[in-house]
């Protein structure tokens, strides 16, 4: 039995649906039972419940050979890092208190800092913790930034009439699509090949700069002439908190983002056919955002 966190997720569920095309028993973790019906109707065990109950996550990973561990976002709790702790914690008690010998976790590029790296100090503390239980074999996946990021972007690209960001306009990173990270994670959990504590970063097609990013959106979504805008952090941080943001959310994003920026917080890994996975910028965005784009237009 292979245990699947955040199952209707981004990742999860395509690393549920890719467990499941091979044969493999999976219980699928979430919070809505009608969202996870399509995966009971191919076989899979539902369990409905949050991963901040520690109660719920002991018997979630009852009888688990494998498990598939992610911190589920949530960026307008009022204090996000206690939030990401609160989890950690219950995560490492269920999985040493169940023995689970096989955990895969989406941590992220990043998660080697012990400092200024924003939200993802909390998977570094996840990856620690696990790092210390007995017998437990982890692998930490560091994937780069995920291209579903670009969805926060919506509302400005449609009132500002630009794509606006916190990285230089000029400068080539990491994307990564969810769905190739949860199909990686899938081949990961049913091989069970890795031993130990260990870690796979996760690039992406290939690296591209936000300027090119803007011109394959603008032709997607009938904008040819999109431009890219870098916003001066102090003017990022009100704008995000008038989204809803809290404030000490948006504080810890912009940590991240300028440690990115200074190049503390990038990729170790020289990028290679291991850590290159095969959804283009192009392909998700024709396949993805731009159907999402306008559907948002057509209900505005």
């Amino acid at each position: 039995m292979i245990v699947i966190s955040g199952a209707t997720g981004n990742t999860g569920k395509p690393a549920a649906e890719a467990l499941l095309a091979k044969g493999d028993k999976i219980r699928a973790i979430g919070r809505d039972a009608s969202k996870l019906q399509p995966f009971v109707q191919k076989g899979a065990e539902a369990f409905v419940g949050s991963v901040e109950d520690a109660a719920f996550l002991r018997k979630a990973f009852q009888g688990a050979t494998a498990a598939y561990l992610m911190i589920p976002p949530d960026l307008r709790t009022n204090d996000y890092r206690a939030y990401q702790e609160k989890i950690v914690v219950a995560y490492a008690a269920a999985i040493a208190e169940a023995k689970v010998p096989y955990v895969v976790t989406l941590s992220s590029v990043g998660a080697d800092l012990t400092e200024k790296s924003g939200p993802i100090l909390g998977l570094h503390n996840l990856e620690t913790k696990l790092n210390a239980i007995q017998g437990l074999n982890v692998l930490h996946l560091r994937p780069a930034g995920f291209m579903e990021n670009l969805f926060m972007s919506v509302q400005p690209l449609r009132t500002m009439g630009m794509l606006p960001g916190p990285l230089p306009a000029d400068a080539p990173h990491a994307m990564i699509a969810g769905r190739d990270i949860g199909v990686y994670a899938a081949e990961r959990l049913h091989a069970r090949d890795f031993s130990g504590s260990s870690v796979q970063e996760l690039h992406g097609q290939r690296d591209i700069s936000m300027k090119e990013v803007a011109a394959i959106l603008g032709n997607a979504i009938g904008k040819p002439k999109l431009g890219y805008m870098q916003v001066p952090f102090m003017m990022l941080e009100p704008a995000l908190v008038q989204t809803g943001l809290p404030k000490s959310t948006v504080a810890l994003m912009i940590e991240m983002w300028k440690s990115m920026n200074s190049g503390t917080l990038k990729p170790h890994e020289p990028r290679n056919a291991k850590n290159t996975t095969p959804t283009s910028i192009e392909t998700f965005v024709t396949e993805v955002f731009a159907p999402a784009y306008s559907s948002v237009a057509a209900k505005a």
